[in-house]
Formats: C-alpha cells, structure tokens, sequence
C-alpha cells in the first residue's frame, strides 16, 4: 500500500521575519503521520500573490494533497483565497453559506459583519469549506488543496474537521536506537544496512553530550517486521544488545 503524499505552504511575512515561529508545520506533521500521509515537502513563502500562486500549482500537480496556512484574515495582506481562486482560474467572491456561517461569531449576527470581516466570507467557485469551531470564519478545499488559518488554534480544529475526511494511509511507525560514537565512526555500516533496506527510512541524529559525539538512529517504516529486522541489523553492526 502506497501512503497519499502532501506538502505544506506556510505563507505569511511575519514567519520569514521571524516576528512570529511557525507551530502549524509541527503540528501538521504530526497529525499527517498518525493519518499515513506522508509529508514531503514544506515551502515557507511571503505575501507575495505571484510567490503563492506558483507554489500552489506546483505542489498540487506533484502531490496528492496541499495543506496552507495563513493569509484567509480580515486585512489588506490576507490574499490567499485570492492567489487560489487565480491558481485554478475561477471567481471568488463572498459566499452565502460562509456568510451565515462567520455571522454566528458576533452578537448581532449579519449586521456585525463589516467589510473587514466580510472578506473571510469571500470563497473561490467550487470550493468546500472547511469548518472552524473557534471564530467560524471557514477554510476551505479547492480540490486537492485544503486552505487554512495561520492562527495555531484555528488551524489545528481545522485540521481536525478535515483529516477524517481525507483517505487513511498505514501509520508510520519508527523506532529509535542511541550509538554513543561519533556519526563519522557508523557512516559505512549504517550506509549498508540503509542500501540493504531501501523500503525503510533510517535517519542519523547527531548529539553532542558531556563531551562527547553520538547519534541516534530513528528506523521509520510501516512494517513492523521491517523495523524490527533494521534493528536488529543496526545493533548487531555497533554491538548493542538487543531489547
């Protein structure tokens, strides 16, 4: 069974400034791999219309899903609903459902709705949206590519209304050994186990403790019987006893 495939695009000026640290990727990824999506690729962009336009169309041509976050806000520089409607050529604009939806937020329900808050309504033809139970203004799914907040909270209820939705993948499962040696010391032999199991992903970690150089060894496969057969391969290598 072939896991789906995914990558993420972070948009927003305020990450490559570094006025705010990213938490969705972290987040995403965790969740993606509980779900058996794989998660291949994370672009971090600005907000630049032509910048996220093209990593759109790039990203959902080459993997099964496209996950954003940031820019669906109420400002001028909110302009990533805009950049999908103009990556998949169709007209957006504010939406009756998403309208009704946003205006449970606010006291006075559809007459609170400002032109400001407004814009959260405005959805591109054909998409789904996608709920928001802390502050209602809705993402959405243009097809393979699914739109959310910036906001870590928002984002993560999102991704938690929309990952059941998606097709389930086997989980990834990994298992981590510590080598006490420098990485320059098990470079070769681990190099041979990784070409004897090309189906399992084996990552070296280096660490530096106490003064001294080591690495941990994270074998990452969804089979377990693979798992365990690196495992025992690698401590037998470096003459660890087994578990």
């Amino acid at each position: 069974m072939t896991n789906p495939t995914a990558a993420m695009i972070v948009i927003g000026d305020e990450i490559l400034s570094g006025r705010t640290r990213d938490a969705n990727m972290f987040n995403l990824a965790g969740k993606l791999t509980a779900h058996g999506i794989n998660l291949l690729e994370v672009r971090v962009i600005s907000d630049n219309s032509s910048e996220i336009i093209t990593a759109v169309n790039e990203t959902r041509i080459k993997y099964d899903h496209v996950f954003t976050s940031g820019g669906i806000g109420p400002t001028h520089d909110d302009i990533t609903a805009d950049c999908i409607a103009a990556a998949f050529k169709v007209k957006i604009d504010i939406r009756d459902d998403a309208k009704n939806i946003l205006a449970t937020n606010y006291e006075n329900g559809i007459d609170d709705l400002t032109p400001a808050r407004l814009r959260m309504a405005r959805i591109p033809d054909g998409a789904n949206l996608i709920d928001n139970i802390i502050s209602k203004a809705p993402g959405f799914s243009m097809e393979n590519v699914h739109v959310m907040a910036g906001v870590p909270s928002v984002f993560n209820c999102m991704i938690d209304w929309l990952l059941p939705k998606l097709k389930k993948g086997a989980e990834m499962i990994s298992l981590s050994i510590r080598i006490d040696l420098p990485e320059s010391h098990i470079a070769e032999p681990l190099g041979k186990i990784a070409n004897k199991f090309p189906a399992v992903s084996i990552g070296s970690y280096p660490f530096y403790e106490e003064n001294k150089h080591g690495a941990n060894i994270v074998i990452r496969s969804t089979e377990t019987t693979l798992i365990l057969d690196v495992e025992k391969e690698v401590r037998s290598a470096f003459k660890l006893p087994l578990c």
